[in-house]
């Protein structure tokens, strides 16, 4: 009795291993294989894996944490009254907060100067008396003040004149003081969000600026 139990027992242990491993799948009696697609979409797809190079991962390194380039800043010159309404009316078309109209005075400048002369030798000769006495020179800033040596600008006429009388000290005799520019008032366009959308407009509010340049923001 006992033997007969064993081999009983053996007998479906034998049974349960051939169901497990689907012997008698053939038979219709196998166990139901779980069906659960979404694991599969989560595996990762070795194929799809790419070993980068040290400078390939260097170079993708720097182009994530490279910082993004601003947009240009431009700034224009002063602005007349006379053509700041015409210049505003094209601004008002441009999107909001791109553009920024200051209005500012600027102040005259005035010159210690010597001249003018009948020409351009006896210029030449008094830059050369002025050299022997070290006494340096700067260009002029207006053209109507040729042919005239400029001995230093100033923002205020009384800085001017000190200047003079320090230099007639040192045996200056002829010079004299100038107002070389004029005070003005007016505005400046600071442009501050320059994009390749707006420059083909920049372009087009050139002429209305009358010939007045924009250049890069200090």
């Amino acid at each position: 009795m006992l033997r007969f139990l064993v081999l009983l027992l053996l007998l479906a242990n034998g049974l349960y291993f051939g169901w497990t491993q689907g012997f008698f799948k053939t038979y219709g009696w196998a166990p139901r294989e779980p069906s659960e697609p979404q694991r599969l979409q989560q595996q990762i797809k070795p194929e799809a894996i790419n070993v980068l190079a040290p400078e390939d991962r260097r170079a993708v390194a720097a182009a994530t944490s490279a910082p993004t380039k601003s947009s240009e800043c431009l700034k224009s010159g002063l602005i007349a009254a006379p053509r700041l309404e015409s210049v505003r009316r094209a601004l008002n078309a441009w999107p909001e907060g791109t553009w920024q109209l200051d209005a500012v005075a600027e102040s005259g400048r005035w010159m210690v100067y010597m001249g003018k002369f009948a020409n351009a030798e006896a210029q030449a000769k008094k830059r050369a008396e002025l050299e022997r006495l070290n006494v340096k020179m700067e260009p002029l800033q207006n053209a109507d003040w040729e042919l005239g040596l400029s001995l230093g600008g100033y923002p205020s006429q009384a800085l001017a004149d000190e200047a003079l009388a320090a230099l007639q000290k040192r045996g200056v005799r002829t010079a004299r003081v100038v107002q070389e520019l004029s005070g003005k008032q007016g505005s400046v366009l600071t442009i501050a969000a320059l994009d390749d959308a707006l420059r083909a407009r920049v372009a087009a509010l050139k002429p209305v600026l009358g010939g007045v340049e924009l250049s890069s923001c200090p």
